[in-house]
């Protein structure tokens, strides 16, 4: 690494040095030599939960990032190969939020009269956006991890593989029709998840009622 001086209240080449280090690795293929590298103690399988691709990464997802990295790197160091593969999902209510808004949308009918067509295709063109600055901030943070050959919920070949394992289960006499409380969005006209529905919870003052006997 080539130091420059170290002026006081001046950490340039600390910053200096880790470019230096991330164009190492970018240039001599470090990561991908650690995956081919001999694995006597076989595999070590890895899920890691793929983010929404609805906007720039926050603090909290660095912090997850940051844990996600450490674990495939001790057990690759401990013998094992650990497949890191990247993934995106795509699908639910905060993207199809997002464009609704960029393109006005108010009621779904808006949606009809503009063509599902153009509206998926909007969607999708958004996902890829967010997917590039998530890439920017992922590599500019030292993170090993195949985003280059990503898996999106939005993909056929995804999808299709979502569908057999249903069509599987439901062979199996797995699958039952029920009835659930659940959250409706009016605007959305949709029920809502549990993560959703706790985004929007709100600390208010409001009027109680005691009744003394």
């Amino acid at each position: 690494m080539d130091k420059q001086e170290n002026t006081p209240g001046s950490n340039d080449w600390l910053i200096l040095g880790e470019k230096q280090i991330l164009e190492f690795w970018k240039k001599e293929k470090i990561f991908e030599k650690s995956l081919r590298k001999k694995s006597p103690k076989g595999d070590f399988v890895f899920y890691d939960g793929p983010p929404f691709a609805t906007g720039t990464p926050h603090y909290g997802h660095i912090v997850a990032s940051l844990m996600k990295d450490m674990v495939p790197r001790f057990w690759t160091m401990r013998g094992y190969h650990v497949e890191r593969k990247w993934g995106w999902d795509t699908h639910g209510l905060p993207i199809e939020v997002i464009v609704e808004e960029e393109l006005g949308i108010q009621h779904k009918k808006d949606i009809e009269k503009i063509g599902i067509e153009k509206f998926n295709e909007t969607c999708r063109s958004k996902v890829l956006m967010y997917a590039e600055e998530w890439k920017k901030v992922i590599q500019r943070m030292g993170r090993w991890v195949d985003m280059e050959n990503p898996y999106m919920t939005m993909d056929l070949k995804f999808m299709e593989s979502v569908w057999w394992v249903f069509k599987e289960l439901w062979d199996k006499d797995l699958i039952y029709e029920g009835y659930k409380s659940m959250h409706i969005c009016p605007r959305c006209e949709t029920t809502l998840s549990q993560s959703e529905v706790s985004q929007a919870y709100l600390d208010i003052v409001d009027i109680s009622v005691i009744a003394k006997f």
